[in-house]
């Protein structure tokens, strides 16, 4: 495939497998150049005494992992935390940001106004505007009026709703969850930006002629939608999935990644080791999720299929 000598070299296969490598190459570089390393230190760090003065790593075998999950008043709730805003984070992320990716290759005006409006939390977010979500006075006052809206109305609209669901019957655990969406509204809507773009170049790539055959077999604008366009974009969904969970274990306001940070770095524990374990737990965490996730989508979209 990659040695002009192969039978296959020649091959569409074959030319966008190489196109494809090529596409990485600056980060497989970048990885094994600048990653590899302080990977393999990290992971000797957490099995480690490590003494910052001397910089000096004394063995000390399943120590920091034993303490991380037995000593740590706070990592296994901060763990079980997170993992649980992830899990509702990341379903509701991709279905808003499926619809919202829906409604925008629809054709009307000011399309492409939309498109911008929604991929700007990407660009706020990504470091370009550095300290807007904290320090912007502009955002600290708009949420000054809202408080003060809701203050002089008198009238608290979230606890106005739970109060109106808590009365229709359902079960605690369907408001745990709802309200959760409801107050993560803000973080959704800024981690859907990427995950729109891809559901749009999916559905871009649907070629008009299958919907112009469905209309002539007399197919509904639902079936239409059921039959051609989630078929077309499902694939879609382990990208945009895969990319969700990385995004939000990465998240700068992540419980885990700050009682890491505040204690073990740069707080008065300074333990590096255990900063190291309780790093190389999450990250497992992380990759667990993702091949669990990797394989229910995986299988779900084969099924559909």
């Amino acid at each position: 495939m990659f040695f002009p000598g192969s039978k296959i070299y020649h091959t569409i296969p074959a030319r966008r497998a190489r196109t494809g490598v090529l596409f990485i190459l600056p980060f497989i570089i970048g990885f094994l150049a600048f990653m590899v390393k302080p990977l393999a230190v990290s992971l000797q760090m957490s099995f480690s005494r490590y003494i910052i003065n001397t910089g000096e790593m004394t063995y000390n075998g399943i120590y920091n992992y034993n303490y991380a999950f037995n000593t740590d008043p706070d990592f296994n709730k901060m763990l079980v935390d997170e993992i649980s805003r992830m899990a509702i984070n990341v379903i509701a992320t991709l279905v808003m940001s499926f619809v919202i990716a829906v409604i925008l290759n629809q054709k009307f005006k000011g399309r492409i106004l939309c498109r911008i409006i929604f991929f700007l939390p990407v660009i706020l977010s990504s470091g370009v505007l550095p300290g807007i979500e904290t320090n912007s006075s502009s955002l600290n006052l708009l949420n000054s009026m809202s408080e003060a809206m809701g203050d002089s109305s008198g009238v608290n609209i979230a606890a106005s709703i739970e109060d109106l669901l808590q009365v229709s019957g359902v079960g605690q655990g369907v408001f745990d969850v709802v309200f959760q969406m409801i107050n993560s509204i803000y973080d959704i809507v800024m981690a859907s930006g990427i995950q729109i773009i891809v559901f749009l170049s999916g559905l871009q790539s649907i070629s008009p002629s299958l919907y112009e055959a469905a209309d002539v077999e007399g197919c509904s604008a639902w079936e239409s939608f059921w039959k051609i366009t989630f078929p077309m974009v499902s694939p879609l969904l382990l990208v945009n999935c895969i990319y969700t969970i990385i995004d939000f274990f990465m998240k700068n306001n992540n419980q885990v990644m700050e009682h890491i940070n505040n204690i073990y770095m740069n707080g008065v524990r300074m333990d590096l080791g255990i900063a190291a374990a309780e790093s190389w737990i999450y990250f497992a965490v992380a990759i667990v999720f993702i091949g669990i996730s990797a394989f229910i989508i995986s299988r779900a979209v084969k099924s559909y299929e």
